[in-house]
Parts: structure tokens; sequence; C-alpha cells
């Protein structure tokens, strides 16, 4: 009798694959604790209300106060963050200092899931500018927050969690300078009194190269996470205690100058990208291209800032995004629509704005390296070509008449080394020609 053949011998891979799936079931049944998950977390977008009633952040208070089931605890969470989405519920929410004190604790979990819907959770609340300085107090009075969050960013290697603990630490420091600094002065100071041994067992975390870490793990996988982390840096050196924990240090200066010297000059709007992609990159460029400059105007010393080394690859960077601003600020010709006074406003606000705020950053960072070109360094850009005919043009367009001393002496530099490059540009800027 024929008999059917026999399946084929299974891959390791889909072995691991089944064991991990039968993990996965709620008992013995074949109901994943995931899809589980997500039918609930959904449905509470439209019961929410209703179980509000039934006062269930009460019983989930008690539940995260003791439950050690990770997936319960995740439930929970998740359930919570969806009702938060209400401005009603996130109000009471808020206005329960047990609950909140329990919700704090889960992010001091262990646990990467319960992480991500307890950071989906704050930044919900945070959002809401009702209750927003309630968990910024409440987030003060807890040193150990601090800890947790640079714990997640430094030794996390789930994107998503990263991504969302980014976007709370960023909502925080936009919130609340006097929280930034403290968590910037927070690990500056190694304790005298504490131990060489308790140093190693309790390591003091502090917060620029936490974000660093964070930053370059998802680099590559989540644009917009590393957009995030860009602006929380941005917002450290808004003040002086924050440019000084960037570079105070040698080795988080190095490093953070490398990492967003790398991303202008070899990721970021590169020579073959269309010129549209500005519009995609122009947040975190203006970011980037703000701390660099913080970091280039504080501490120009460093051997790792020589003019020589980083002058003409970031000009070659800003002068190309400000060719390709050029690109993306043109309007539509002959279109009715476009010229009403409405669509303008709206046009400003929503993507020129960005687009100046990256414009003026990008020539106030480009004016601060013309005032350092040497003539060698010049003599080099020209063979190189990063300080062409067509590039100085557009930096001169960009520079005047807001920057024109430095757009002078730049070009008093550049008669000794190209006489006539330095007179046709006299010709096209006749405000620059010398006075005889």
């Amino acid at each position: 009798m024929d008999r059917n053949p026999s399946p084929p011998l299974r891959s390791r891979e889909e072995e691991e694959e089944e064991a991990a799936a039968v993990g996965d079931c709620i008992g013995s049944t074949v109901y994943s604790k995931h899809w589980l998950f997500g039918v609930l977390t959904g449905l509470m977008q439209d019961v929410a209300l209703f179980l509000h009633e039934f006062n269930v952040p009460d019983i989930f208070m008690g539940i995260l106060a003791k439950s050690k089931c990770p997936r319960l605890r995740e439930i929970c969470v998740g359930i919570l963050g969806n009702m938060a989405c209400f401005q009603e519920i996130c109000v009471s929410i808020s206005s329960d200092k047990n609950l909140g004190q329990v919700l704090l604790y889960c992010l001091c979990d262990s646990d990467p899931p319960t992480l991500l819907e307890t950071s989906r959770l704050l930044l919900t609340c945070l959002s809401q500018t009702e209750v927003a300085v309630v968990w910024v107090e409440r987030i003060r009075e807890h040193p150990a927050i601090y800890d947790s969050i640079c714990f997640i960013m430094s030794s996390s290697t789930n994107v998503d969690l990263l991504v969302k603990v980014g976007e709370v630490v960023d909502k925080l420091f936009d919130l609340d300078e006097k929280l930034m600094l403290e968590w910037i002065r927070n690990g500056a100071v190694q304790p005298l009194d504490q131990p060489q041994e308790d140093s190693e067992q309790q390591p003091v975390f502090r917060i620029v190269p936490c974000v660093l870490e964070a930053a370059k793990q998802v680099r590559s996988e989540n644009p917009e996470g590393l957009d995030v982390y860009m602006h929380i840096l941005q917002l450290l050196t808004t003040v002086d205690d924050g440019i000084q924990a960037i570079v105070r240090c040698p080795d988080a200066g190095k490093d953070t100058w490398n990492l967003l010297f790398d991303l202008v000059c070899h990721e970021f709007c590169q020579s073959d990208d269309p010129p549209i992609i500005l519009q995609e990159q122009k947040t975190v460029l203006a970011s980037v291209f703000s701390v660099l400059s913080a970091i280039y105007a504080s501490q120009a010393e460093q051997e790792y800032l020589k003019i020589g080394k980083v002058g003409l690859p970031l000009i070659d960077s800003l002068i190309r995004v400000l060719q390709n601003m050029k690109h993306c600020q043109k309007k539509p010709e002959n279109s009715a629509e476009s010229n009403t006074e409405e669509t303008k406003k709206s046009d400003l606000t929503q993507g020129d704005f960005h687009l100046k705020i990256l414009k003026d950053i990008s020539c106030e960072f480009l004016s601060n390296i013309f005032q350092v070109l040497t003539k060698e360094t010049v003599a080099q850009g020209l063979k190189e070509g990063q300080l062409s005919k067509r590039k100085c043009s557009c930096a001169f367009e960009n520079l005047l008449p807001l920057y024109n001393p430095v757009v002078e002496d730049f070009l008093k530099i550049l008669r000794e080394v190209d006489k006539t490059l330095a007179g046709n540009l006299e010709e096209s800027f006749p405000s620059l020609k010398v006075q005889t």
C-alpha cells in the first residue's frame, strides 16, 4: 500500500520557532499571549471610559504592586496607556498619587515590554498640558528614575524601547530646564567618600555617554529615533552646563563630535542624494549642526577640532545643505492656490519654518569655520573642490549681508591664493569690491 512520504526533516530554525510558539501559548491552549495582549489593548480604544467607571485603574494598581508576572504587568500598563489617551481619564490617573508612584516604579522594571508600555504611558501623560507638571515633579522626586533611564539608554538593544525612552527624555527636557540641569549634574562628580569597590558595583551614569550609546543603537534602524536623540543633545547645548557635560570630558566630547561628524559627512545630504531629501532630514540636520557648532565654538583647541582636519568636509556638507535648501524652497509657478495668504501662512508654518531654522544654524556654523580658515586650508579647498566658484557663490549668497565682515576676511585670503576667482566673486557680489 502506498503511503504518504515522510515529511522532510525540520531545520533547527523551525524547531526554535515552534518552541517559541509553545512558550507564547496561554497555559495549555493554543492562544498566543501577544495576540491576547494586542486584542485587549485594541479593545481599550472603545471601552476605556466604561472601564474607568468601574475603577479599573485601581484594580490594575493592585496588580502592578503585587504581581510578579511580566506579561500581566505589561498588559495592565498597556491598557492604562490606552485609557490615558482620553483627556478625562489621563487627568484622573495623574491625580492619583499612589497609582503614579506604582507606575514610576514600573520604569525600574527589568522586562523590556513592560518598560516600553510604561514609557508610552508616561509620554502620553507628559503630552497633556493639564498634567505634565505633575509627572515632571514626580520624576524629579525619584532619583532612581534617572538611573533607570540611563541604564536603558546605555545597555538596551531594543530599538522600540530606546526610541520611546528617548521621546520621554526629550519631552522632559523640553518641558523643564531645571530637571534637565539636575540630570546633567547627576553623576558629574564621583562622591569622594565612596569606596572604589562600591563605584564598580554601582556605576555612575552620565547623561551624555548614555544618550550617545542609544543614538548609535537606533542610528541604522530608526531614523525618527535618531532625530529624537539628536534633539536631546541639542537641548543639552542650550545651557552652559550641558555644553560642559559634552566637552569637559575629552572622551565624551570626541565621541559626540565623531558620531555627528560622521553623520553629516557620510550619511545625511550626500552628493548623490536628490535635493528633496533635505525635507526629510531638515530637523535632524538642524540638531546635528547646532551641536557641532556648539562644540566647535567651545573647544577649538582640541586635536579632533583642528581646522585642517574638519573644516573642509564640514564646509562641503554645509554648502550642499544650503544648495539643496534653495531647491526645496522653490514655490510652484502659476498656482492660484499657492498665492492665497492662508496657504502661504500654512506653508511657512509646516515646512519653511524648519528650513529657516536649519539655514540660520548652517550659516552661523559656516561663518565660524570661515573665520579660522588659513591660506593653506583655502588652497587645499580649491584643489579638492570644496571651495569652487559655485560653492563659494552659494556660501556668499547665504552669508551676506549678516556675516559681511566674515566674507570680506575670507575674500582677502582668497585673493592671495586665487586672484582670478576672488575677482569673479567680487563681480558677482559688488558690495564686496575693494574700495579704492
